[in-house]
């Protein structure tokens, strides 16, 4: 069976080029997303094939690691696209045979941009979640996204 595709926008009260350039640093995600992100340790230059790896707080879902790899990165459009390599044990939304993620930045004004996130999924026996746990998944993009936000709000002249 085909991969099984989720989307979802939402509008960011900072620029585009600020939550790219957070996104272009995995290494500051333990102090943007304090609390959130424990760790990470990042093998490549950031292009495709480099492979993250974020260490949960504990107080996160019980923490546990999450492994992705880069699959393509287009530095000018604003896009990346990873593929989950490995959840932590004891996922809220279950075991997936695939997990590809793509995010687009898009600038919507002075100040401002809007978030695309698309997921693609596969499940071990070829069905598709419900739809609590398709918006979990979403949610938790879009957490992280609101972290990185407010951080970017609160620190105004970083990543400027």
């Amino acid at each position: 069976m085909a991969p099984v595709c989720i989307s979802d926008e939402r509008a960011v009260s900072v620029s585009a080029e600020r939550v790219w350039k957070v996104f272009s640093d995995p290494p500051s995600m333990p102090k943007v997303c304090a609390g959130f992100i424990d760790a990470i340790e990042v093998e490549g230059d950031g292009g495709a094939g480099t492979v993250s790896t974020m260490k949960l707080n504990p107080a996160v879902d019980d923490g546990g690691s999450f492994k992705t790899r880069v699959v393509a990165r287009d530095n000018a459009a604003h896009v990346i696209k990873s593929e989950v390599l490995d959840v932590p044990a004891g996922s809220k939304v279950g075991k997936l045979k695939s997990h590809v993620t793509e995010t687009k930045i898009e600038a919507a004004g002075a100040g401002s941009c809007v978030a695309n996130i698309k997921v693609e999924y596969e499940l071990e026996d070829g069905g598709s979640l419900s739809p609590e746990k398709e918006k979990l998944i979403l949610d938790g993009y879009f957490g992280m996204l609101k972290m990185i936000e407010d951080y970017l709000v609160s620190h105004p002249a970083e990543y400027a």
